[in-house]
């Protein structure tokens, strides 16, 4: 009888065992692939609301930024390409933009206002426009830049349509530790349109028909993650 009732004991624990691994297993098999979906939960599930975007002009005043071949300043660049996808933006409905500087105004790196101005909004997205610099002119392209995993898939998004607008080469994406892109709670990419140390990118860059080329594709880019 103990024999019995002992083999009886070891079933229902072998039992009980299959059970948890296999609900375990069935768990993980669900899970989301973060680098395809959007895995990052924001308000486009109820349509009712605004989809609130930040966008933020890299630099400002005395952070003049890159100073590029031509002697011009990031800062001024990145303001007018964030001015023309603001534009942009306020022409679709159901969406409503939010720029972290509108003038030439210096805002402290120390104070992280950019990441805490889009967190007290509770932004749905934020994107920190940028030109890039390197002490090699040849040095060219388009690349953007991400910090957390719920971030991937905007910012794949945003460098393809990027790249198409400015023809330049593909540097693809990349993690990076910068504390725009970490230190917000929503989805959040950094954009390095083109080199302003690069001449032939830098000369097209300053260009309007360039500006708003790449400012429409900021804005599709937004509103293909939205859908």
């Amino acid at each position: 009888m103990k024999k019995i009732t002992l083999f009886v004991t070891l079933l229902l624990l072998l039992f009980i065992t299959l059970s948890v691994y296999t609900s375990h297993s069935l768990h993980e098999e669900n899970q989301p692939i973060y680098e395809n979906k959007k895995d990052y939960p924001t308000k486009t599930d109820d349509r009712n609301t605004e989809f609130k975007v930040v966008i933020d002009p890299g630099h400002g005043g005395k952070d003049v930024g890159a100073t590029g071949a031509s002697g011009q300043n990031e800062k001024d660049f990145t303001l007018s390409v964030s001015k023309k996808v603001q534009t942009l933006l306020k022409e679709e409905s159901g969406i409503e933009v939010f720029m972290t500087r509108t003038e030439d105004s210096f805002i402290s790196q120390e104070s992280r206002y950019r990441p805490k101005y889009a967190n007290k909004l509770n932004a749905d997205v934020f994107i920190s426009i940028h030109g890039n610099t390197f002490t090699d002119p040849t040095v060219s392209g388009t690349e953007t830049f991400y910090y957390h995993k719920h971030s991937k898939y905007l910012a794949n998004l945003i460098q393809e349509k990027v790249v198409e607008a400015t023809g330049f080469r593909d540097r693809g994406i990349q993690k990076k530790d910068l504390f725009v892109v970490r230190d917000t709670k929503m989805p959040a990419v950094l954009i390095e349109v083109g080199y302003l140390t690069n001449p032939q990118e830098e000369s097209e860059m300053w260009t309007e028909e360039f500006q708003d080329r790449v400012a429409a594709s900021i804005v599709e880019g937004i509103k293909e993650y939205r859908s």
